[in-house]
């Protein structure tokens, strides 16, 4: 059995992106840079107006002048200013050539084709040409993920494509008899499968592309055909359940006609000692608890950076302190992961940290950090927490 920090280090070395792809902009949200993104254009691609107004000469200025017409936005050419004339503009439109400025409408009197300008301000309210950027810039990052801002940035650049990490296919196989699909749990012994759907989205979160997710029955012959299956067309196979050393806890039996070799097969932490994982070839295996709420805290712990990493995203292990708002008790011989939320400023642990605890699971969006063998805690102690 290995330690938590062990185990992040050989993970580290296997979750490694699986290669890259073009995709269109509207597929890349969510996406890791493979690439560097630099612009296409220069933004402004010429002088445009920063407000609605009036554009004009500052040799004009102040005075009465002849509005000789108007630009609006999506206009290409822009008329030349002679002396004691002005252009009715808008916001985006193209300046004028001649012109120095753009006087807000507000400071301005309309008087038919003609409009009384006040001495000018300091504010000249254009946007040079490439003032943003310009052609050729490097805008983003190789190893950036592509979020709403990144989206904004790179279809200003004009590029229709980029280049990005490919998402590691990703099939969930969730182990035990005594599953059934949500809404059927009617039969005595049924259960919801609730695991095997919060470890997809999980994965998907955190940049998965989910391409099988099935319930096994506990028989060996078809749980070996079903691996067989999933490691055909996933890059990472996540099984539920099945992992302790009971008469039918076939989770690692199932891949061992494929040749699962394992990388570890224990951690020393709680919830989820049992969670291990292995390789078939070039294709990854985790093995998860069934409890569901050992298997969403270890999947957060163990299986997020490793499909974060084969993602090409950040591991997304970012410990920050904070104080308890109450105390708590020691902890085990091993590190434990306390199921918490924020109260205010401070972090209150739930009282119900059971294995299987679904409602405690669905309110906490922290998990506390404890060594192994910390003593009690008191409230206002910092201790080290991580968004659930």
């Amino acid at each position: 059995m290995i330690s938590f920090d062990e185990a992040l280090s050989l993970i580290a070395r296997v979750a490694k992106p699986l290669g890259d792809e073009q995709v269109q902009l509207g597929e890349a949200k969510g996406r890791v840079l493979a690439e560097p993104v630099t612009a296409s254009v220069d933004s402004p691609p010429f002088d445009v107006s920063a407000m609605d107004g009036y554009a004009v000469r500052d040799a004009d200025l102040p005075g009465r002048l002849t509005v000789v017409g108007e630009s609006f936005p999506g206009q290409r050419d822009s008329q030349m200013l002679a002396a004691g004339q002005c252009v009715r503009i808008f916001t985006g439109a193209p300046v004028p050539q001649g012109a120095d400025r753009v006087v807000i409408q507000e400071e301005v009197i309309r008087e038919g084709d003609a409009a009384v300008f006040a001495a000018a301000g300091a504010a000249r309210h254009i946007r040079a040409m490439g003032s943003d950027f310009r052609g050729h810039d490097r805008l983003l990052e190789a190893g950036r993920l592509v979020d709403a801002r990144a989206l904004v940035a790179i279809a200003a650049a004009d590029r229709e494509s980029v280049m990005v990490h490919r998402r590691p296919k990703v099939a969930v196989l969730a182990t035990g008899d005594e599953l059934v699909e949500p809404g059927t749990a009617m039969e005595p012994g049924a259960i919801p499968d609730s695991v095997s759907l919060g470890v997809a989205a999980l994965a998907e979160d955190w940049g998965a592309r989910v391409v099988r997710r099935r319930r096994l029955r506990d028989d060996l012959p078809e749980m070996e055909r079903e691996a067989a299956e999933a490691l055909d067309l996933a890059d990472l196979v996540v099984v539920t359940g099945g992992a302790s050393v009971g008469e039918r806890d076939f989770a690692k039996a199932m891949f061992a006609p494929a040749g699962l070799e394992l990388i570890f097969s224990k951690v020393s932490i709680k919830p989820g000692k049992p969670v291990w994982l292995g390789r078939v070839g070039a294709k990854l295996v985790v093995g998860l608890p069934g409890n569901p709420t050992s298997a969403m805290v270890t999947a957060r712990l163990l299986l997020a950076p490793l499909v974060a990493g084969l993602s090409g995203r950040d591991f997304g292990l970012h410990w920050r302190r904070a104080p308890l708002a109450e105390g708590i008790g020691p902890c085990s011989d091993r590190e434990t992961f306390v199921r918490a939320s924020w109260d205010k400023d401070s972090v209150r642990a739930f009282s119900n940290q059971d294995s299987s605890a679904q409602k405690t699971l669905a309110e906490a969006d922290l998990l506390v950090r404890r060594p192994a063998g910390s003593p009690a805690a008191l409230a206002g102690e910092l201790v080290d927490v991580i968004d659930f």
